[in-house]
């Protein structure tokens, strides 16, 4: 092969190697869950009477305008709802809690439970109307090795659950 013909095609496989290396710089990490839908805490899952993976629903029902979101292999959480809100009592209608936490629950390779709980987050107080019981929940949570069947909650900032996926 000639120079002439060796300096371009060099050039060549370099670029290549540059942009295989920012499309894998790029790359997405995989979801393990990604949902578009959530469910308040009906009245048959409120307090201790029907915990799910031991986690107990909030003390009266709750209800939410939506819930999306997403966990990623590595452990990254992303969780948003809307109007998260007691769907009964005095204050329906109404976000009476300041901060929501977020709650992953796997299955782990041995069968046991593993509930991971994230940092408080701040939530919109108020009737779902005027904008109450937003929230953003980001965050990373370090998964077991292998994460079987995993559920996403919302829950207060003592761990009850307000919502969950599922519809």
């Amino acid at each position: 092969m000639s120079q002439r013909t060796l300096f371009p095609l060099a050039g060549a496989m370099v670029a290549v190697l540059i942009l295989g290396a920012a499309s894998l710089a790029t790359a997405k990490t995989p979801n393990v869950l990604e949902f578009d839908t959530m469910v308040g805490v009906p009245a048959a899952f409120t307090g201790a009477q029907n915990p799910i993976r031991g986690i107990n629903g909030g003390g009266i029902p709750w209800t939410l305008t939506s819930g999306r979101g997403e966990l990623t292999t590595t452990g990254h959480l992303e969780i948003e709802v809307t109007g998260l809100v007691l769907a009964a009592g005095t204050n329906a209608g109404n976000n009476p809690s300041a901060v929501f936490r977020g709650l992953v629950s796997c299955l782990a390779a041995d069968a046991s439970v593993v509930n991971i709980l994230t940092d408080a987050f701040p939530a919109t107080t108020g009737p779902a109307s005027a904008g109450g019981g937003n929230s953003k929940i980001e965050t990373d949570v370090a998964l077991p090795s292998t994460c079987i069947a995993p559920l996403v909650f919302v829950t207060s900032n003592g761990g009850s659950w307000f919502a969950s996926t599922g519809r």
